[in-house]
């Protein structure tokens, strides 16, 4: 399976924004961007204007950097979208945010999206009391996100057990700390999705 095995702080440098994708790293003073507010490169680069294709290029790769996911996928992603009812940019985001990684993430099973995609592939998450080990997999209203029994007995779910209640989770799922097991309340609504990503661009750059 593809995947992106660089430094994710060079996507941040790139991007010239925190996309948070190391967890609590991205909140101290060791965020690259905090660092070095500067794109990677030998050396630094003079900033120009982006044309009008190059911000919804930039748009676009910034969501696929955020949501941790390879161009393939994000292009289905976007054809499913458009196929549904309604307004395709927010249908993207919706099926997005209900990526069984991401729902992982959001629970606060993991610190950051690719730790939550690592758990999933390695077979520790469930969906309704399956073991359910593909990170693509797009969860439905009334799912319940819960522990393989094997995995509760690791050191890994025991310290995210006592982390958990620092987490802040989002209105459209419901968590039992004490069972850590989640369930979707409702589908994710665009008011949900608390990054600044401007759908419409993204649906500009695959419509053109």
């Amino acid at each position: 399976m593809a995947r992106y095995t660089g430094s994710v702080c060079r996507l941040c440098r790139r991007m010239s924004e925190k996309l948070f994708l190391k967890g609590e790293r991205c909140f101290g003073p060791k965020c690259a961007v905090e660092r070095r507010a500067v794109p990677p490169g030998g050396r630094p680069q003079r900033r120009r204007k982006l044309s009008e294709r190059g911000l919804q290029l930039k748009e676009k790769q910034k969501s696929r950097f955020i949501y941790g996911v390879l161009e393939a996928q994000f292009r289905r992603h976007f054809a499913e979208a458009q196929r549904r009812p309604g307004i395709t940019g927010e249908n993207l985001l919706q099926i997005l945010e209900r990526r069984l990684d991401n729902v992982t993430y959001r629970l606060g099973f993991a610190d950051s999206r690719k730790q939550a995609r690592q758990l999933v592939n390695h077979g520790h998450c469930q969906v309704n009391g399956r073991k359910t080990d593909i990170s693509s997999y797009i969860v439905k209203e009334g799912d319940v996100i819960s522990w393989v029994a094997k995995s509760k007995e690791t050191e890994y779910f025991k310290m995210a057990a006592k982390e958990i209640t620092a987490k802040n989770i989002p209105p459209w799922l419901s968590l039992n700390v004490d069972e850590m097991v989640g369930r979707v309340i409702t589908l994710p609504s665009r008011s949900d999705v608390d990054y600044r990503i401007n759908e419409q661009l993204i649906t500009e750059y695959y419509s053109r």
